[in-house]
């Protein structure tokens, strides 16, 4: 077989999302918004396992950037995202997007975790499924994006783990075309692929940032950006993929600056979130 003619690589039809169309996708606030008009993000993550997996990405989409966030997984999880976020809002409400299952065995759901779930794939409303909660895209009745890193990816397709190592971009295309769901695969070169052949890459993570909690805080950083762009998020094709792709930017754009060229803790990173993305805005 010639070069010519040799099938490309799934890779190939990835396009590489910068920090400038990144910097197209971060919502400022107008001197008119209100918390409600910024977006309100609802938040069921965690366990009384795992509670760290909740406070992690709660503090990442509130350094984001929402008017609010409803926080409604298990009470061991909610005590300590109050000691840490007291803005956090702990009673059911109005939301404009869900994040769901970091930190969550779904095989093992509590009565708040169960309900949670059920009241999001019944809203309509854009969701973020992450670990316990990718089983829910089944269910879902409005538009999804999975976060699954390549172990979950494998579990969730019933594709081997070297098979989908050896072609993420490949297993990412395919997820996205069989379940019609927006696929952020996560790693060094993060890869997104929409249902409606939206194909983008992400590559600003430094190696420092494969570390526990890590994709906690992505989810939360993704969760916070679909809230404050629901609308076009339920109606306009292409949408929940840019957000991937951008939430994909800011994570590694921030890591990279909390890391300095050595290693990083979750809440170093997401403390660099705000300075990051106020250098996304300025252009630099």
């Amino acid at each position: 077989m010639t070069d010519s003619s040799r099938p490309r690589p799934a890779s190939d039809d990835f396009t590489d999302w910068t920090a400038s169309d990144a910097a197209a996708w971060i919502a400022v606030p107008a001197e008119d918004d209100d918390k409600y008009s910024r977006g309100v993000l609802g938040v069921v993550t965690g366990s009384s396992s795992y509670p760290g997996a909740a406070v992690l990405g709660v503090e990442a989409a509130l350094h984001t950037g929402v008017g609010m966030l409803r926080y409604l997984g298990p009470t061991r999880a909610a005590d300590f995202v109050l000691h840490r976020r007291p803005e956090a809002v702990t009673s059911a409400g109005r939301v404009q997007a869900w994040l769901l299952g970091s930190g969550v065995d779904p095989d093992h759901l509590d009565d708040e975790t169960r309900d949670g779930f059920e009241t999001a794939v019944a809203s309509g409303l854009p969701l973020v499924l992450d670990a316990g909660a990718l089983g829910l895209r089944e269910r879902a009745t409005g538009p999804v994006v999975l976060t699954p890193h390549l172990r979950e990816l494998a579990r969730a397709t019933g594709r081997s783990l070297e098979e989908v190592t050896a072609d993420p971009a490949g297993a990412a295309v395919r997820t996205a075309e069989r379940w019609g769901c927006t696929v952020l695969v996560k790693g060094h070169r993060t890869l997104v692929a929409g249902p409606d052949g939206t194909r983008l890459a992400a590559s600003s993570a430094p190696s420092w940032l494969a570390t526990a909690g890590a994709g906690d805080a992505l989810g939360g950083v993704l969760g916070a950006l679909v809230a404050t762009h629901s609308e076009a998020a339920l109606h306009e094709a292409g949408t929940l993929a840019r957000l991937a792709a951008t939430a994909a930017v800011v994570h590694g754009l921030a890591a990279e600056r909390a890391s300095g060229g050595g290693p990083l803790t979750v809440l170093g990173l997401v403390d660099a979130v705000p300075a990051t993305i106020a250098g996304l805005l300025r252009g630099a």
